[in-house]
């Protein structure tokens, strides 16, 4: 039996299923006795340092869960759950942390990084450790903004180390007590099998395996990422869709490309690096009544092992009984189901009209990133070009484009969009994304709605135009229709991670022939 601690945050439901899939029962601590009679726990770190800290004080499992640590019996904590091992966090100056091993967590502060750290990257083992039992040099998802620096005291408990910027730890252990910053639920075979040998080894400090040869620094993959979006058809079946320039219908009837759990399962298997639901279906009128949704995260979460995001919905809202429910409790529905990020669109626009207007705001990006950090919160920007022939013709910010207007213009402005891309308003992409950022944002999926459908490439102005403005990840959405084009935007951008829908869906490329493509020409990805 593993008992899981479950303080109240984050995505409980993947790690939970990845132990049921390795043969192991699940009891969640519900009172501060199950941790003290634990046998193995794990404690999964999902949020920010502050929001974890303060939810174990007030269910009162600090000190059990301090005095379980140092019995020596088995422990392991994920991403949060192995900063708060520290004495603290500049996440939130002034809270403590376990206070286990000396130090603090902090963030990561090369200006040239884009933070937060997103994405699959290697790690280099320190000293052996059952953890690590046929670990073969794999990547694995690390998804945070702070991060534990190498320190002469801690020594003894480094057990691996990853590079981003410098290098910071990404696992430590001491005895059966150990800790890693990556997802081991969320990589893939590879995480699941560091993760079974925690189930299965009685002393993890009595293995001795051979470490994997260090190769110098470590090197963040860029990230293919398969998009499906997902509404209703005209039979009523929540099906797989893709839109033409966001229309979903072909010869009157809605395009059927698929069931989203078991394409989601096939773009697993083929080594997808993410996998976004986009839910474009009427039901996200209503949230928190929208089964079908939260199903397809249920059963998705069963067999894929890879980080999920779902956008479509998330925002503050009335049922039709009166009943009203705040956009982080939305959103925690769908974290509870089994989504590891949340996509907003249009209520990123209208956050940033209420910014612009206002100097202020009180947003569902910023309730969301407060309790769960920020890598929990990706906006999804959805704009069109609008054509000047100069940029004193707007109070937008404007670029030069080498895609002249109809009317042969030079420049252009990149308008946002809302309701599926409906309903221009007068907000331009780059306000939307910097304003984001600033309000709490850690990753940012750019679309083009002239570019959807259309597999003539992604929009390399708009991205870069994007991209020098912000320092959160953004991901290159719309336009890819061969192999070409995820290479053109890796070399021409600077962007992490580029998506795509139809051309996976259709069968018209394939995950691994993208990654084998990019790896052939020196692109750093995780085949």
């Amino acid at each position: 039996m593993i008992t899981l601690l479950d303080y109240g945050a984050g995505n409980i439901r993947s790690i939970r299923n990845a132990i049921t899939k390795l043969g192991y029962s699940v009891k969640e601590v519900s009172k501060p006795e199950d941790i003290t009679n634990a046998k193995k726990l794990v404690f999964p770190g999902v949020g920010s340092f502050g929001s974890a800290m303060k939810m174990l004080v007030e269910k009162g499992y600090v000190e059990p869960l301090i005095d379980y640590i140092k019995s020596g019996r088995p422990f392991l904590g994920i991403c949060v759950g192995l900063q708060t091992l520290f004495e603290g966090s500049e996440e939130c100056p002034g809270v403590q942390g376990l206070g286990i091993i000396k130090g603090c967590v902090k963030r990561f502060d090369d200006r040239h990084l884009s933070v937060p750290h997103i994405g699959w990257n290697g790690i280099k083992i320190k000293k052996s450790s059952g953890l690590f039992s046929g670990y073969n040099g794999e990547k694995l998802y690390f998804v945070h903004s702070y991060r534990a620096i190498p320190e002469k005291s801690n020594k003894d408990w480094i057990l691996a180390t990853t590079d981003y910027g410098g290098e910071f730890i990404s696992a430590v252990q001491k005895g059966n007590v150990v800790a890693v910053q990556f997802h081991p639920e969320k990589s893939g075979k590879a995480g699941l099998r560091i993760l079974k040998n925690f189930l299965e080894y009685s002393n993890l400090s009595e293995c001795h395996t051979l470490l994997p040869e260090s190769r110098g620094k470590t090197k963040l993959a860029k990230r293919v990422i398969a998009c499906l979006d997902v509404r209703t058809n005209d039979e009523g079946d929540l099906v797989v869709t893709k839109g033409d320039k966001y229309d979903v219908r072909e010869r009157g009837r809605v395009r059927n490309l698929g069931k989203p759990v078991e394409l989601a399962k096939r773009y697993y298997e083929e080594g997808a690096d993410e996998i976004v639901f986009l839910n474009i279906t009427g039901f996200r009128d209503f949230p928190l009544k929208d089964q079908p949704m939260l199903e397809v995260l249920r059963l998705t979460s069963r067999n894929v092992f890879v980080p999920l995001t779902i956008g479509g919905g998330i925002r503050e809202y009335t049922d039709f009984d009166g009943t009203h429910y705040s956009a982080l409790e939305v959103a925690s529905e769908y974290f509870r189901s089994g989504a590891d990020k949340v996509s907003i669109g249009s209520d990123a626009v209208y956050a940033v009209e209420e910014y612009l207007k206002h100097g202020k705001t009180q947003s569902s990006i910023e309730q969301i990133s407060e309790v769960y950090g920020r890598q929990a919160v990706v906006i999804s920007i959805d704009p069109r070009r609008v054509y000047v022939e100069s940029p004193d013709d707007t109070d937008h910010n404007t670029i030069k484009t080498e895609i002249p207007g109809p009317n042969g213009e030079e420049y252009c402005w990149f308008q946002c969009t809302v309701k599926g891309g409906r309903e221009g308003r007068d907000v331009d992409a780059l306000q939307v994304a910097t304003i984001c950022e600033k309000l709490g944002a850690g990753e940012i999926l750019l679309n083009c709605i002239d570019r959807d459908g259309t597999k003539l490439g992604y929009d390399i102005e708009l991205i870069n135009h994007i991209k020098s403005a912000v320092s959160v990840p953004v991901i290159a959405s719309s336009g890819a229709g061969c192999v070409e084009h995820f290479y053109e935007v890796f070399t021409k951008t600077d962007v992490e991670a580029a998506l795509a829908a139809g051309i996976f869906h259709r069968r018209e490329v394939s995950i691994q022939e993208v990654k084998e493509y990019l790896k052939e020409r020196g692109i750093e990805v995780r085949l």
